[in-house]
């Protein structure tokens, strides 16, 4: 993004002008009639003028000279003045409505395209951006972007008022005319020179405003790991740093529109002024008349607050061409994964297949692989567990199996077809994925497990029983009805994993990807899910799955009928436990750990249960 200080300027206003044209492409006759709208004040305004000048021309000086008047005459004027008064009210009604509508329209439009970009967008280029500032581009950016809209309407429509009023001060008097006229530059001039000072600080306070929403997420999504390691006073200074960064950018261009603001207020006040003053003197020669004269001051009085209309657009233009940059970057971003028109039909267990498989990622400091090379296949039916030390791909694995990305080189296979060559949707309606993270909405256990899925509450019970949570749910106050809080704050760590595989089993996927998705759970209970899983595979319902499960306990992995044993992104080994327990050493060592490991924190706990 181009430094603030080159985005000042004509540039700005330029690229401003552009973005507003995307609005009026878009909505052709919202916009048109909120102009016609804005063009209808604008010709009562000056009518007000024309009808307050004839009035006082027409009736009152003449009441006051002869000391008497007609209903007929303040009838007749007191209609005028409300008739112009109504279309004029008309007119504002019709113009905010439609600006209102318009602008509230583009942002809903852009809303639902840049979170629609999100959800085409692969797996690696969610990983590249934190999530707050994906949260920031679909909400502050946005509505940054179409801000100008509400009042740009009126500015056209002032526009076209500053035109008819000056043909109706030229037709009155050239001489108060060119005085008057003097001011009209001195406020463009001085728009000018505002809108040059506004847009480097308004560009940063944008940019800041999205910062502070980066921050403010990732400390929300930390918040276990913040209160566990004691980091909160860390966490809140990092977030008052960013907060009065933020704040010191609003500050500043509050400053510059409190110095501006007053100048712009004045100039129209001084051009009454003038005009009252050179006016006075042409009404002593006789040059003008007394209506001529009030029909002109009164014009200029009106014409002061629409003026600022401009202001306003010109005001919004720096932080909508900032916003817009940043949707553009999102709605414009590419590697979105590639669908072709293979079917993944039948049903029952999945074969899958990995054949010759790379992997990468990409970062700043070049392309850092974690797959090497990386076969193997698992027959329709079984269970494969995938073993292997932190940081050897395993869930890396998993994500290429369920097509969350594609692999660099090589291919994954479902029933002998590559996963690239079929449709979309294919692969999420054969294959389900419950990570290690589990995320709970804010919804019941129902709408948790379902996730709008069209199925009846047998079928969820059934999930819930072969995700061994059907007695914790059971016991809820409303069963399915409960409510789980934010992310599932009202269950324990083992409860929600348990959900969450409820939530994949629901769909009877032909392929289950477990990546370490029972860490939490207690090993008996891990053991009877994958016992049920078994049962289920066996049915004959055509219900069974093919399991791949990313594993550390050994009472786990022996429950598989075969293990895939991952050591620097290469499979190292294949077979049973047992035979792997005797012929490789990385294996047998790594699982001995693992128990080693288990052991001591079961210890653990159990001296912490009885110290309690």
């Amino acid at each position: 993004m181009p430094p603030a200080s080159r985005r000042a300027g004509p540039s700005v206003l330029r690229e401003g002008i552009r973005v507003l044209g995307v609005a009026v492409r878009a909505e052709p006759r919202v916009f048109t009639i909120s102009v016609l709208a804005s063009a209808l004040y604008a010709v009562t305004t000056v009518a007000t003028a024309q009808v307050l000048g004839w009035a006082t021309e027409e009736v009152m000086l003449p009441a006051f000279r002869s000391g008497h008047t007609t209903a007929g005459a303040l009838t007749g004027a007191a209609l005028a003045i409300v008739g112009v008064a109504a279309l004029k009210a008309l007119g504002v009604a019709a113009r905010r409505f439609y600006a209102g509508l318009m602008q509230y329209r583009m942002q809903a439009a852009y809303r639902r395209a840049v979170t629609r970009q999100y959800l085409r967008l692969p797996l690696a280029w969610h990983q590249r951006h934190p999530t707050g500032q994906l949260l920031s581009n679909a909400n502050a950016d946005v509505e940054a972007v179409w801000a100008p809209i509400a009042p740009l309407p009126m500015a056209v429509g002032v526009v076209f008022m500053l035109l008819i009023a000056a043909v109706s001060i030229l037709v009155t008097d050239i001489a108060v005319a060119a005085v008057g006229f003097l001011i009209f530059p001195a406020i463009a001039l001085v728009n000018v020179v505002y809108q040059r000072r506004l847009a480097p600080v308004a560009t940063r306070a944008q940019q800041l405003r999205a910062r502070v929403s980066e921050v403010a997420h990732e400390s929300f999504e930390g918040g276990l790991v913040v209160k566990t390691l004691g980091r909160e006073a860390s966490e809140t200074a990092r977030f008052e740093a960013e907060a009065a960064a933020l704040r010191d950018a609003n500050v500043a261009v509050g400053r510059i529109r409190g110095l501006f603001d007053p100048v712009l207020e004045a100039l129209p006040s001084l051009g009454v002024l003038a005009v009252l003053l050179i006016g006075s003197l042409r009404l002593e020669a006789g040059a003008m008349t007394a209506g001529d004269l009030v029909h002109v001051a009164y014009l200029f009085t009106l014409l002061a607050w629409p003026i600022r209309a401009l202001g306003w657009v010109l005001a919004e233009v720096p932080r909508s061409v900032v916003g817009w940059e940043r949707v553009r970057g999102v709605l414009d971003a590419g590697g979105s994964l590639p669908f072709g028109d293979g079917t993944l039909g039948g049903s029952g267990a999945a074969a899958l297949e990995v054949r010759g498989v790379r992997f990468a990622y990409e970062s700043a400091n070049g392309a850092r692989r974690v797959l090497h090379d990386v076969s193997f296949g698992v027959s329709a039916g079984r269970t494969v567990a995938v073993v292997g030390p932190t940081g050897s791909g395993k869930s890396t694995l998993t994500s290429l199996l369920v097509r969350l990305v594609d692999p660099g080189d090589g291919s994954v296979l479902l029933d002998g077809v590559d996963v690239r060559e079929v449709r979309r949707g294919g692969v999420a309606a054969t294959a389900a994925l419950v990570p290690q993270q589990t995320f709970l909405f804010d919804d019941t256990v129902r709408g948790n497990v379902t996730l709008g899925l069209d199925v009846p509450d047998e079928r969820v019970w059934e999930a819930l029983r072969l995700a061994q949570a059907e007695g914790f749910v059971a016991a809820l106050a409303d069963g399915l009805d409960t409510k789980v809080g934010e992310r599932g704050a009202t269950l324990s760590g083992g409860q929600r994993q348990r959900l969450a595989l409820a939530r994949a089993l629901v769909r009877r996927p032909r392929l289950l990807v477990l990546d370490d998705a029972t860490s939490s759970v207690d090993p008996r209970v891990e053991a009877r899910i994958l016992e049920g899983l078994r049962e289920a595979r066996s049915s004959g319902d055509g219900s069974g799955s093919t399991v791949v499960v990313v594993a550390y306990r050994k009472a786990t992995i022996a429950l598989a009928d075969e293990v895939v044993y991952l050591e620097h992104g290469r499979v190292m080994g294949r077979g049973s436990h047992a035979e792997l327990l005797e012929r490789s050493t990385g294996y047998r060592d790594l699982v001995n750990a693992y128990e080693r490991a288990e052991a001591e924190q079961e210890a653990i706990e159990g001296g912490e249960e009885a110290l309690a």
